[in-house]
């Protein structure tokens, strides 16, 4: 697995448009993120006029932890909701899910 990190949602959103399509297999998105939050970064992300931007399994990874906020990152354009403490298996599953 290589894994990329960014500071902030403005360079997930970067280092996404700028990547091969298809060559990210998924993105674990922070929701409270500096410059630009999670949520934004997602909907940016979406609306990318590339092939895989729509379908790349994007997954909140958060300290927010109330139905509404798994609402708020399904209608972003996230694909799931983990909350955190992250469980490792919980993720492993999560990412089974949607790597296939």
């Amino acid at each position: 697995m290589i894994v990329l990190t960014a500071k902030n949602g403005q360079e997930a959103v970067n280092s996404f448009e700028t990547s091969a399509p298809h060559s990210i297999d998924a993105i674990l998105m922070d929701i409270r993120m500096p410059l630009m939050d999670g949520l934004t970064a997602t909907k940016t992300i979406r609306a990318l006029a590339r092939p895989d931007a729509k379908t790349v399994p994007i997954i909140a990874m958060t300290a927010n932890a109330f139905n509404e906020d798994r609402e708020k990152s399904l209608i972003a354009g996230m694909s799931d909701h983990l909350s955190k403490p992250i469980i490792p298996e919980k993720l492993f599953d999560t990412l089974a899910k949607y790597l296939k």
